[in-house]
């Protein structure tokens, strides 16, 4: 008698997940191995923040118990600085056609080293791009030496990836090993142009990048698109499109960023078919006194005054202006700056409507996981002062 059929049983994939280290040996020992089991298909992978409170956020994002979308491989989860935490599904796929597109950009594999948060794609593209190249990736330890760690990589083709606030204190402080790499791109925010003007100028060779999870990292570099990247403006909003685009969002089928093979960023920008220029974000913009004003031009202008170090800015509702521009910054050393001066300062370049109303000092910009500015703590500290 024959044997009665027995169906195909279908398992669902199941995310694994793996808290980030600190930077150090820990990386390698630990999300190293599980990134590239990701990358080959064989374990869907998320890696949590550091921190109780990002990594409980990342966590509800993901939702670990629930069967894993078809196609995904990877779950990057977003910085969450306008709102709640939302995990990107990425395939292999799709990651590795950012790391080969950055590799064709660059000029050939090279050995990279990480300096930025595993829990961000940015730096788990690090470990992707050396994982295409079979070459193990250096790891800058947290507050260690740029010098040193360069001094122990192989001399031929090193790359890193920094944050614009990494770039400022590197090629303050060691510039040159800053010069010892064939490429630093630097990307996660808007870089000012005077500081790519003075590390360009100091013979660092610097790559802006613009992308984001969505699309597995940087995916415009210098203002031109990666091989294989396709790039438009609709009603002044950057959308991008290519095989390094993400699947969407994780439990959340019905988003509408993702819409017939384009991603809608929420970015302003101009394209004349070459070049994409990045003028903020569309939902950041201040309407001060009925006048437009761009956040991100505000604290480039401030932080080219020599009394700032570093400045994020926001607004705060006003019976008179409708918005109030306000102004958080970190002086520089042994200075003290004055609202009266940063006024004058800041509208001489932009306008009255963009000179801040208040002034609050800060000791350091918050951050997020990813090394970005977390504007809602910034915010919190206005609001609280």
């Amino acid at each position: 008698m024959r044997a009665p059929a027995v169906p195909w049983l279908l398992v669902a994939r199941q995310l694994s997940l793996v808290p980030a280290p600190p930077l150090g040996p820990a990386v390698l020992d630990d999300v190293w191995p599980a990134l590239r089991a990701a990358l080959d298909g064989d374990a869907p992978l998320a890696v949590l923040p550091a921190g109780d409170g990002p990594a409980a956020a990342a966590r509800a994002a993901v939702r670990p118990a629930e069967p894993l979308e078809d196609g995904a491989d990877l779950v990057v989860v977003t910085s969450g600085s306008t709102g709640t935490p939302r995990g990107v599904l990425l395939s292999a796929a799709a990651v590795r056609a950012s790391a080969t597109a950055t590799l064709d950009r660059l000029g050939g594999p090279g050995h990279w080293l990480l300096a930025l948060p595993v829990s961000a794609i940015a730096g788990l593209q690090v470990l992707a791009r050396s994982a295409l190249a079979g070459r193990t990736p250096a790891v800058l330890p947290a507050g260690g030496s740029l010098t040193d760690a360069v001094a122990a990589m192989p001399a031929d083709r090193r790359y890193t990836a920094l944050v614009p606030t990494q770039l400022r204190r590197a090629l303050a402080a060691e510039p040159d090993a800053l010069r010892a790499f064939d490429a630093v791109l630097v990307g996660g925010a808007a870089t000012d142009p005077d500081l790519l003007a003075a590390a360009r100028a100091a013979g660092v060779a610097v790559v802006t990048t613009y992308g984001m999870s969505e699309t597995a990292g940087g995916c415009v570099y210098d203002g031109v698109p990666l091989d294989g990247v396709a790039v438009r403006v609709v009603d002044g909003g950057v959308e991008l499109a290519g095989p390094q685009l993400a699947l969407g969002y994780r439990l959340d089928p019905a988003a509408d960023a993702f819409v017939g093979g384009w991603f809608r960023t929420r970015d302003a920008g101009t394209f004349d078919g070459q070049r994409l220029v990045v003028h903020g974000r569309l939902d950041d913009v201040l309407v001060s006194g009925g006048v437009n004003v761009a956040p991100q031009a505000v604290e480039a202008a401030l932080r080219e005054h020599p009394a700032v170090a570093d400045a994020v800015v926001a607004g705060r509702p006003d019976p008179e202006w409708g918005t109030r521009v306000v102004a958080a910054v970190v002086p520089s050393p042994g200075a003290v700056p004055e609202l009266a001066a940063l006024r004058a300062w800041v509208g001489d370049r932009l306008g009255a409507a963009a000179a801040p109303k208040e002034l609050h000092l800060l000791d350091a910009v918050p951050v997020l996981h990813t090394g970005k500015p977390d504007r809602r703590a910034v915010a919190d500290l206005i609001e609280g002062a």
